[in-house]
């Protein structure tokens, strides 16, 4: 196959991640509810349409499963457990990490979805709906790519887990986050600790993860991307009036050009796009800079507290 091809294809399934972000954003605006737009899905436009390689060992079953479920104990935590902010993420993460283990699968970007409705404080059902509806169109979606040869099948084997060795892992990630977290959310600047961030702190802290080969550009993506989406939603929808699902829809070309640019595909820069289109505008001028001190900070702890044993 050659490169003219091989770039025709990799371009039609970046327009399948952008309509996918433009519908999900349409629908929330004609219905009124902000809840069906999920930061997420653009990170799983990324892992599994975009992406040549699906950077999670997981298969579709899970990814609906394993998202529906994360994102419906979000809101359950949020409705009937009533505790500091602050313990109600660390359940989520600690819960997270459970059920990945369980099912032997590495699909870290669960952390978000369940984080994230904690953060909103969203109590609603139509936010677990709406992620498992996305979710549904996600696999849908893949299937159909590798069916019609615009993707590679994506193969799964179950994570060969050692029991005690995940316990010690998250148990010191859930102390190390706790840690980092206390002054954040004692000040409430919990976005210092972004949801994407929680997944990207993740992902490094695996020792054999290929992002930790290059954390630089790590931060600097998950810094543009809070940083175009904040600038598109200020620019094009606060000042011009333009729908939020046209900002949104820009947004994105702008971050697959990048991606595409620095052949990077690291999804949580995905999430953190799509962040600024949920938040107050009060919080939009401040955003980028919490988020690249919050990928500083996690992206160092990362990268000396989780070595790879000699």
């Amino acid at each position: 196959m050659n490169a003219e091809i091989l770039r025709r294809i990799r371009i039609e399934r970046y327009i399948f991640g952008i309509l996918m972000v433009l519908l999900m954003v349409f629908v929330a605006e004609i219905s009124g509810e902000k809840e069906i737009i999920f930061p997420e899905i653009c990170a799983l436009t990324i892992g599994a349409w975009i992406s040549e390689q699906q950077p999670w060992n997981t298969n579709k079953r899970r990814i609906f499963f394993l998202m529906s479920f994360a994102a419906l104990f979000g809101v359950l935590v949020v409705k009937y457990v009533h505790c500091p902010l602050i313990f109600q993420v660390c359940l989520c993460f600690a819960f997270t990490g459970f059920i990945l283990t369980l099912c032997k699968t590495n699909f870290i970007p669960i952390i978000s979805a369940c984080i994230l409705p904690v953060y909103l404080r969203t109590d609603s059902w139509i936010y677990p709906i709406s992620v498992c509806a996305m979710a549904l169109i996600i696999i849908i979606a893949q299937w159909y790519m590798e069916k019609m040869h615009l993707r590679p099948v994506n193969n799964f084997i179950p994570c060969d887990f050692d029991l005690k060795v995940q316990v010690i892992k998250w148990s010191k990630l859930l102390i190390v986050f706790g840690l980092l977290a206390l002054i954040p959310f004692k000040t409430h600047q919990i976005y210092f600790l972004a949801p994407p961030l929680i997944v990207m702190f993740t992902e490094l802290a695996n020792p054999q993860s290929p992002a930790r080969k290059r954390p630089q550009y790590i931060v600097g993506l998950m810094t543009f991307g809070a940083f175009t989406g904040c600038v598109i939603r200020l620019l094009l929808n606060s000042y011009f009036q333009l729908p939020l699902s046209i900002c949104t829809a820009v947004a994105c070309v702008i971050l697959f050009a990048a991606l595409d640019k620095l052949k990077i595909n690291f999804p949580p820069a995905g999430a953190i796009l799509l962040i600024p289109m949920i938040l107050d505008e009060n919080l939009l001028i401040r955003f980028p800079i919490e988020v690249f001190i919050g990928a500083v900070v996690l992206c160092i702890a990362s990268l000396l507290l989780f070595r790879e044993d000699k």
